[in-house]
């Protein structure tokens, strides 16, 4: 750097007080600025390639700390959502997706397994309601089958009168939407489209737990004879965006209820 100063003052020394014309003087810097030049700035293939790779790397960075963001956002909202209120949860990142069928995404899988205390038939909740359940478990994975596949149906309860209905499966009647599930009442009853739908619950809370939210009513269909009213759900989780879910993990009622005597004032 010191020697490209000099260089550059000797120049300009030389054009004040007159000295050979400008092309030679372009030439002489340039005999005397070039190799130094050279040498601060890379050139050739191999500096390509490392100017490349230093892109290369630094977007990767970008991304991955992007997503670090998106989890740690994730993560805060499944642990600040009313499914997760009380219970003991193992949060997991999802790490793999079966491939879609005609009903969308049925199955992906989670980096949590038997060693971090997971077992089969575990509810599994993001932030903003049900996910599955879990199927099958190994290790350090499990395989969860999502809400919406053939091999899911939750039992639920609809509306603030809270209404027994059953959901499963995507729905197929015409005018639904894709990754909509349908929804029967199991007696006769009333649907209001806006209505939410909350988990029943199950002997234990496997595999699913009471309260947490499935989604909302989102169409009600004509009955056309039916017993029992029927209609759409529109699910409270885009499983195709999933990044951060949650097992729940609840401990079987080990004490039994106490009996009362009917007709006590």
């Amino acid at each position: 750097m010191v020697l490209a100063a000099l260089a550059t003052l000797l120049l300009v020394v030389v054009d004040i007080v007159g000295g050979p014309g400008p092309g030679l003087l372009r030439r002489g810097g340039a005999t005397v600025l070039g190799p130094l030049e050279r040498a601060l700035a890379p050139s050739g293939p191999e500096a390509e390639g490392a100017l490349r790779q230093d892109r290369d790397r630094l977007a990767s960075d970008l991304r991955e700390a992007r997503l670090s963001t998106q989890d740690a956002a994730a993560l805060a909202e499944l642990l600040g959502s009313p499914s997760t209120v009380g219970a003991t949860v193992v949060p997991a990142r999802v790490v793999a997706v079966a491939a879609p069928g005609p009903q969308g995404l049925v199955r992906l899988t989670i980096d949590v397994g038997s060693r971090d205390g997971v077992s089969a038939d575990r509810t599994v909740v993001s932030g903003e309601g049900l996910v599955g359940r879990v199927a099958s478990v190994g290790p350090w994975t499990s395989d969860v089958l999502v809400l919406g596949g053939p091999e899911v149906t939750v039992g639920v309860r609809v509306g603030s009168a809270g209404a027994l209905a059953t959901v499963g499966g995507a729905a197929s009647a015409t005018g639904r939407q894709p990754g909509e599930l349908g929804l029967t009442l199991v007696q006769s009853g009333t649907l209001r489209v806006g209505d939410e739908v909350r988990t029943l619950g199950s002997v234990d809370g496997r595999p699913f737990v009471a309260g947490v939210l499935v989604g909302t009513v989102s169409a009600v269909e004509p009955q056309r004879g039916r017993l029992a009213p029927t209609g759409t759900v529109k699910p409270a989780v885009d499983v195709g965006t999933l990044s951060v879910v949650g097992v729940l993990l609840t401990a079987p009622r080990s004490t039994p209820r106490p009996s009362v005597t009917g007709g006590a004032s």
